[in-house]
């Protein structure tokens, strides 16, 4: 693969990550009943869709303002995603050691990396749009795997979601992992972190993600 074709997947690679992160202010609009009864496809449908129309409206977000984009994240997101389970998933056989402490701390900063990492994607959105593929599953099913592909500006790109379904009045389907053009999400940071983390354990990881945040943050 030549070096334009290496720089055009890792964009189309951010941008679709980006797209999956925020997932849009529809969460808004939705109350708990219809949240806890909407079907999987529909969820991802009807929230990458709306994603993709609130970055376009709003200049802040698609330049890239971090704080608007974490207040976006924290408010409308956040209760659409076990970010809990895909934290634990991307740190692996030690989450179970750490202490809630420093688990709070790892989720803050996984959460923080992800918006810092694929903000400046944003500004590549333009007129895309998000198809659904067609769904198979069953209302008796507990984990799903949505397709789906983003469309407009080149070859369609392909990302994947994994749901799994929570009960109780605030439940309904939430998003635990994403695979974007064929790689999962928290596969790939969990061969980051288990390098840091068998090198230096969970504080060791956790001071590297805040260094990384902050320098991020500066760049």
């Amino acid at each position: 693969m030549n070096t334009t074709a290496t720089v055009q997947r890792r964009l189309i690679g951010r941008f679709a990550i980006a797209s999956a992160l925020l997932l849009s202010a529809a969460a808004l609009f939705v109350t708990p009943a219809r949240a806890a009864d909407e079907a999987p496809d529909a969820l991802v449908q009807r929230l990458s869709g709306d994603v993709l129309d609130t970055i376009k409206a709003d200049k802040s977000i698609k330049a890239g303002e971090i704080d608007k984009i974490m207040l976006l994240v924290d408010s409308k997101i956040m209760p659409n995603v076990n970010f809990q389970r895909m934290t634990a998933s991307a740190v692996g056989p030690a989450w179970r050691q750490a202490t809630p402490e420093q688990q709070k701390r790892l989720q803050d900063e996984f959460k923080i990396l992800l918006v810092r990492t694929y903000a400046g994607a944003l500004d590549q959105v333009s007129n895309q749009t998000v198809s659904v593929r067609p769904f198979r599953g069953s209302a008796d099913d507990k984990e799903v795997l949505v397709r789906t592909e983003i469309r407009g500006g080149g070859d369609p790109v392909q990302l994947d979601y994994r749901l799994e379904k929570t009960p109780g009045d605030a439940g309904g389907w939430k998003v635990y992992n994403l695979n974007v053009l064929g790689v999962w999400l928290v596969d790939t940071y969990r061969t980051q972190f288990a390098q840091q983390i068998n090198s230096k354990g969970i504080d060791g990881l956790i001071a590297a993600l805040a260094a990384r945040n902050k320098s991020n943050g500066k760049s």
